[in-house]
């Protein structure tokens, strides 16, 4: 897997390269600002990019503004979000084309470097993972024509969990419910969403995720 590391403070970079490379991962480029992210991105087209959310000269939201900026030159490209805090007006904007492959993961909650390089492949394959913080935020408020709200509340919460990177034998175990009812449940909220059979369930679960998190309003 081919990554840009984008993070502006020098010990978090270099401690994420050396993690990336002992999994067996190319970092193709390491840098500390919005501009050199962007930069690499063109440059490289890589599988993935970690990128921390403030950086100079602001230290605001460059990193999400830049990696909004990147996916409009690379259309799709595939982006972690992974920093200590929650920025949800660019947040948006990363969900904004529907194409799935971003994610968001606060630094103080990744606990399980499995977790993390396991939540990296999946944006890197197209999927969505979100840390339950973010989800909380992006869905402070919803809008009127919210389009889920035919779901029920399980059905919302399995989404909920789904958006959270959870496969379906996850959910199960956290709701403490068989699988064939997660799948039950799953099988619903794509019927409800207007999700069809001949797209294949990865693609269904990415836009499904997406609709449950674009239902935010600003």
């Amino acid at each position: 897997m081919r990554v840009v590391v984008a993070d502006d403070a020098v010990l978090i970079r270099e401690g994420l390269i050396r993690l990336l490379e002992e999994f067996g991962c190319e970092v193709v480029a390491a840098v500390g600002d919005g501009g050199g992210l962007v930069e690499a991105v063109t440059e490289h087209r890589p599988d993935v990019s970690v990128v921390d959310v403030r950086m100079p000269p602001s230290f605001t939201d460059e990193g999400l503004r830049a990696a909004v900026e990147a996916r409009r030159r690379v259309p799709g490209a595939p982006v972690l979000i992974l920093s200590q805090y929650v920025e949800v007006s660019y947040a948006d904007d990363l969900l904004a084309d529907a194409r799935g492959a971003v994610g968001y993961l606060l630094k103080d909650r990744v606990v399980d470097v499995d977790d993390f390089m396991g939540g990296l492949r999946s944006v890197a394959s197209g999927g969505t993972v979100f840390d339950p913080q973010v989800v909380a935020q992006l869905m402070v408020r919803r809008r009127r024509d919210d389009p889920l709200a035919s779901l029920t509340p399980r059905e919302r919460e399995v989404l909920g969990l789904m958006a959270e990177g959870r496969s379906n034998p996850a959910i199960g175990r956290q709701l403490v419910v068989s699988d064939g009812a997660v799948e039950k449940h799953v099988r619903s909220i794509f019927a409800k969403l207007g999700l069809h059979v001949e797209d294949s369930d990865q693609h269904r679960r990415v836009l499904a995720v997406l609709a449950y998190l674009r239902s935010s309003g600003r």
